[in-house]
């Protein structure tokens, strides 16, 4: 099990602090990231977590996967590689 996790449905009012301290209840937090939209600064409603190790990862999936945060049953899941995007390049 890798060590990075994807969190979903996240209240917008969730930062990267919040982020850490509720995924530091399950072991070390090595990075917790909320992602933001560019234009408006404003949280897009999902982020990353990386646990020190693959036992952390499965352990905060099992305790906190569909726990309430703020209002909002959380999304957590090990992370997938980002796919690998063809760049489009206008051409015809």
């Amino acid at each position: 099990m890798g060590k990075k996790l994807y969190v979903g449905n996240l209240p917008y009012s969730v930062d990267q602090a919040m982020l850490q301290d509720t995924f530091g209840k399950c072991g070390t937090v090595e990075s917790a990231n909320v992602i933001m939209n560019r234009d408006t600064g404003q949280s897009k409603g999902f982020g990353f977590v990386e646990m020190s190790s693959g036992a952390e990862a499965q352990k905060a999936i099992q305790e906190i996967n569909g726990t309430s945060l703020d209002g909002r049953a959380l999304t957590v899941n090990e992370a997938k590689p980002q796919e690998k995007r063809s760049g489009g390049g206008g051409r015809w």
